[in-house]
């Protein structure tokens, strides 16, 4: 989790924007959305203050335990969510993730903070393995699709009822904050930076 000092800020800055945009997010005026963001809000902070480097500031042994129990928490939510959304399995995962690091760092003796900790290698394979497959499925459904106005070489492309220029679909009426290629955005962010701090283990 705590590699170089370079990269550990980036990862820092990644999270913390990520965190402060889920924050706006919680304006919505859909529940549904306003309960994701609120979680997405808070695995982002605390992500981010997980990777800060070792060699700017190496938390009390406390804090570990701290992390594994507000995860924890965060994780029993997510899986009362889930009975009305499969999205909600995300964030359990997410969760789980957390308390996993949490509790490998807790176990680490001082020195691993610098260097790397040691995990159970199954247990992070299968971490990395899911949020590898979610950053690249989250990916390609960023990607704007496109249909063609003809069938002849050369045809130009067109977008989709809803996704030009100008266009009166549902993400124009829907404010920023409820915009979902944004709120996918901010979860594919989140997932390549735990994939970050899953490396090292």
């Amino acid at each position: 989790m705590h590699g170089p000092a370079s990269s550990g800020w980036l990862l820092v800055a990644l999270c913390a924007a990520t965190g402060a945009y889920c924050l706006l997010r919680m304006r919505s005026s859909v529940e549904e959305q306003r309960s994701a963001a609120g979680g997405e809000a808070l695995m982002g902070f605390g992500m981010a203050a997980m990777a800060v480097p070792a060699a700017v500031f190496t938390p009390p042994a406390w804090v570990w335990p701290g992390y594994a129990v507000v995860f924890g928490a965060a994780g029993l939510r997510a899986l009362w969510a889930a009975r009305s959304g499969r999205h909600h399995l995300h964030h359990l995962v997410g969760a789980a993730a957390m308390v996993y690091m949490a509790v490998v760092m807790a176990d680490s003796p001082a020195h691993a903070h610098a260097h790397g900790a040691s995990g159970t290698p199954a247990l992070t394979g299968a971490l990395l393995l899911y949020f590898t497959g979610y950053v690249l499925l989250t990916g390609v459904r960023l990607i704007p699709v496109v249909t063609v106005a003809g069938s002849g070489a050369g045809a130009p492309a067109v977008p989709l009822p809803g996704q030009g220029p100008g266009a009166d679909g549902p993400a124009a009426a829907a404010g920023w904050g409820d915009r979902p290629e944004l709120a996918r955005a901010c979860r594919l962010s989140m997932a390549i930076g735990m994939l970050a701090m899953l490396l090292p283990l």
